[in-house]
């Protein structure tokens, strides 16, 4: 009998199980994959983490916590997984993105400078922004290392007594004798909590959210920046980028791993089963990440490295959730992270241990519990 059972152990699963091993849980991770593993939304090597959050400012609170969280990470493993670099959104003036971070910064008394393009072009020159665009820079803004994240939380809620069994699939769960009872390829194991933190899989475990927990397939795309210095972590800040060719984001050279871009929503690939997912890339997903690449960062645009294939998991309001299941108190759901969860998997972890223990948490999730005014509006947004 385990006092929590965590199935999927990505970023979000991951630090759960940390979280609940630091509590003095017994607690058993169970995870399809590997760990890390290339088949979710925690792969790729880096995950850009920033203050000024243009998705919102209900967020920042919930930054700041996990970016205390990451920091006390690389206490316990002795291992360097965030990297500050400074941060730009980027927009035209009135744009959601530029609107979007500024507010979060003056809510929440955030540093950050506001810049026309020719000034980023001068102070960055990876960067070849048009007049059209300018930026909101912030200095606390930065990388996380998600692979290593994920190895880090999983090693450190082992050193804790945490049991782990990967490359294991979990065939489903019921309540039995006043426990739950999780049924997986390796045996049957029991608990008295569980914690579903499946990624794009979690509408197999907790059917009532498939609708509402949509798989999108993403590409990433790394070059050998023609001019590399301009790309270096010191010179080259991430960007988050509102333009008339799409929504892109961006990294520096990582130890010489490449300039790395994305595009949110790349070929808007959303599919019903995240097993038949098409990980491997070809010239289309290429050309879409070229587009912004040749325009805005023409010093990157040299030989392809390599590309991948991640999973965004969308909520109709690209809120994520964190909440009870909707019909078993004892079951916890940590999903729909909608591409722009994985920075907060360190404090994620801990809310889901809070929520999985009864415990209170001085952070506001309200708006990320499955409330019947939200299931209103998913279904209203469904719609539209």
């Amino acid at each position: 009998m385990y006092d929590a059972i965590v199935i999927g152990l990505g970023g979000m699963g991951s630090a759960t199980l940390f979280h609940l091993a630091r509590s003095g849980c017994k607690a058993l991770g169970v995870e399809r994959f590997g760990i890390p593993h290339a088949f979710g939304s925690s792969h790729g090597s880096t995950r850009i983490i920033r203050l000024a959050y243009s998705e919102g400012s209900h967020y920042v609170p919930l930054l700041r916590e996990a970016y205390r969280n990451w920091r006390e990470l690389e206490r316990v493993s002795r291992r360097s997984i965030l990297h500050v670099t400074g941060g730009l959104d980027i927009g035209p003036e009135d744009s959601w993105t530029i609107l979007g971070s500024k507010r979060s910064c003056l809510r929440h008394g955030l540093e950050f400078k506001e810049l026309e393009a020719e000034q980023v072009n001068r102070r960055y020159p990876g960067y070849r922004l048009p007049p059209s665009l300018r930026a909101l820079y912030q200095p606390d803004a930065g990388y996380l290392l998600s692979e290593v994240a994920v190895a880090s939380h999983v090693d450190a809620a082992l050193d804790l007594g945490a049991e782990v069994i990967q490359g294991t699939r979990a065939l489903g769960w019921a309540r039995q004798a006043g426990s739950l009872r999780v049924d997986t390829e390796a045996g049957r194991f029991l608990a008295k909590r569980l914690v579903l933190a499946t990624g794009p899989w979690v509408g197999q475990l907790a059917p009532v959210l498939r609708q509402y927990c949509r798989p999108e397939r993403q590409v990433m795309l790394w070059t050998s920046p023609v001019v590399a210095a301009a790309y270096a972590p010191r010179r080259f800040p991430v960007f988050n980028m509102e333009s008339p060719r799409g929504r892109f984001y961006g990294y520096p050279d990582h130890r010489g791993e490449g300039f790395k871009i994305g595009k949110y929503h790349h070929l808007r690939e959303q599919v019903d089963d995240p097993d038949a997912m098409v990980h491997t890339c070809d010239a289309d997903d290429e050309r879409v990440l070229r587009d912004g690449l040749d325009e805005y960062f023409p010093q990157a645009s040299g030989p392809t490295r390599r590309m991948a294939a991640c999973t965004f998991t969308n909520t109709p309001d690209r809120d994520f959730i964190l909440d009870r299941h909707p019909e078993e108190p004892d079951v916890f759901v940590a999903a729909g992270f909608s591409g722009h969860g994985f920075k907060f998997c360190s404090a994620v972890g801990r809310i889901m241990a809070d929520l999985c223990l009864s415990r209170s948490n001085a952070l506001d999730t309200s708006r990320f519990e499955l409330r019947p005014d939200r299931i209103k509006r998913f279904e209203r947004l469904a719609s539209e």
